[in-house]
């Protein structure tokens, strides 16, 4: 069983677009990069769990989306990064409280990152979530991962405010990373 970082796509690794749906707009968070290398060549696998509603909404087809991921794919590429893997959620929310699961994927739901741990053989109790939202927070913990990380970027500061401090906050997905590796050393 391996260890992961579980990891938000909008607002944690990719610049936080409201309803993203072309692949023009995909532009690397400084630092991420060398942040998911760093973690790679650690031992964790690195694995985007993203809720996407703008396919439960129409605006974005499911080959859409794989060219967002591949344009995505490749910055990380150029950068000397990549990620083990990609899961993603179509639901649309109903409500928005960011800590009741509508939909077992749905991020808070805790599937998508189960799905991720029994597919990849990924040892949850060694795990990590890093994100920008309080529902990537909560599915972390929902999925039983050692610790959330709360990242400033995207809509992290609005987190924050919120969630107090339940969870720990780094300014950049670089610093959250970087807390990681420490830990793991010690």
């Amino acid at each position: 069983m391996k260890p992961a970082i579980f990891l938000d796509r909008d607002g944690t690794v990719i610049e936080q677009v409201h309803h993203l749906v072309d692949p023009d707009h995909v532009s690397l968070i400084p630092g991420a990069a060398h942040a998911l290398a760093r973690l790679r060549e650690h031992g964790f696998l690195c694995v985007i769990v993203t809720n996407q509603s703008v396919l439960g909404r129409g605006l974005l087809d499911v080959a859409g989306l794989d060219r967002v991921h591949s344009r995505m794919n490749d910055q990380l590429a150029l950068a000397g990064a990549a990620v083990d893997a990609i899961y993603y959620c179509p639901t649309v929310p109903v409500g928005t409280d960011p800590t009741c699961i509508e939909d077992p994927d749905r991020k808070p739901g805790p599937g998508m990152l189960l799905r991720a741990a029994q597919e990849l053989s990924i040892a949850l109790d060694r795990s990590w979530m890093i994100g920008d939202s309080l529902s990537d927070l909560y599915a972390g913990e929902n999925a039983g991962c050692h610790e959330s990380l709360l990242v400033l970027t995207g809509y992290g500061q609005k987190a924050q405010s919120i969630a107090g401090s339940k969870f720990r906050s780094f300014p950049t997905i670089g610093e959250a990373a970087a807390a990681i590796l420490a830990e793991a050393r010690s």
